[in-house]
Parts: structure tokens; sequence; C-alpha cells
């Protein structure tokens, strides 16, 4: 695949993603407090897409994200299956136990705040995080760096719209989850970074 298009079909992903997280999803959430099939469909449609852009630059042979480039030394390729192993475990695990519809944003039933939760505001995200990476490591190219930075911009704009619908819905009590819990799974600051109602993009 040619660097340009390649690139060219990253900004088409992106703006897709923005379209969806930044001002469909964002709506819905101010003027429904939910999410409408509509919007949770896109979601999850912006998630399949990007899930399915490797097949865009990687050979015929990468195939599934277990499946290693058979040139990797064997350590670069365990490690790489064992951050997909607890990815798919930690994303999908932790969704099943948050339940679908809350999970897509369907659904709202107070405040979720133990097991995963415990640790980061987003552990879906973060098992999306170990898988992206994993994959990474099995298929190690400059188009799978970019691959991470994609999910990295994507997944964060889905979250800043969360936060803002979660802070509109619960007030204090969301701050001061917040100040106690990390948005993804770095060290506490003094101050904890909050979300508020300002307009982002």
């Amino acid at each position: 695949m040619k660097p340009i298009l390649y690139f060219f079909m990253a900004i088409l992903l992106l703006l897709f993603a923005y379209v969806v997280f930044r001002l469909i999803v964002r709506h819905d959430y101010i003027a429904r407090g939910r999410l409408s099939m509509l919007a949770s469909g896109l979601q999850l449609m912006v998630f399949l897409m990007f899930f399915s852009f490797p097949y865009l630059f990687n050979p015929p042979a990468w195939g599934w994200f277990w499946i290693a480039n058979p040139s990797i030394p064997k350590g670069l390729h365990f490690a790489g299956l064992l951050l997909v192993c607890i990815g798919i475990i930690g994303s999908f695990g932790t969704m099943a136990w948050f339940g679908i519809k809350r999970a897509f944003g369907m659904s709202v039933d107070g405040l979720k705040k133990a097991g995963p939760y415990k640790i980061s505001r987003n552990p879906q995200i973060l098992g999306g995080y170990l898988l992206v990476i994993g994959t990474s490591l099995q298929w190690p190219s400059l188009y799978m760096f970019g691959w991470i930075l994609m999910y990295a911009i994507i997944a964060h704009w889905m979250i800043l719209s969360e936060e803002s619908h979660l802070l509109q819905i619960f007030g204090e009590e969301y701050k001061v989850f917040c100040s106690e819990v990390p948005r993804y799974l770095l060290p506490k600051k003094k101050k904890a970074e909050l979300p508020h109602n300002k307009t982002r993009s």
C-alpha cells in the first residue's frame, strides 16, 4: 500500500470518527440523555472500520490478530499474543460485566465504580489498547504505529463525549469519581483532570 493512500484512508476514518463521537454522539447525549440506535450503531461502525484497517496494508498472511508475522522473533510473537488475549478478555469481558446496553450508551443506570472501574474509568478502552499494541507487535511497521495513534485519537474523542454526558447526569458524584480513579491507567496527580462542560473538539 502506498503511504499517500494510507494517509488518505486514515484521514477519512478520523473524520468519520470525529463526526460520530464529537457531533452525533455528543448531540444524542445532550438531547436524549442516552444514545439512539443510530448513534450507537455508528459508534460500532467506527470501531469495525478501525479494526479492519490493517487489512488494507498488511500482507494476506496477516489473517487474524493471533497469527504473527513468521519473520519476527518468537519472544515478540508470544508477547504480542499475550497482549491480544488480555486485551480481548479485558475489553469484551468488561463490556459483558458492564452490560451491553450500558456499554453502547443506550442505558444509564447508576455510576459504575466497582470491579475494573476501581483502577480505570475506561477499562474497555484499555483492553482495546492492549489488543492494538499486541497486534502491532506481531506485525511491526510504521503503518501499525499509525494504527495505534488512530486508536488513541478515536478512543479519546469517544471518552470526551462520554465524560461530558456522565458529568451532566451524575454531577458531583462523577467529579469525585474522577478525582479518585484515573481516566486511563496513569498515576494519579495531585489534582486529577476533571471533565468539564466546555465545548471541546
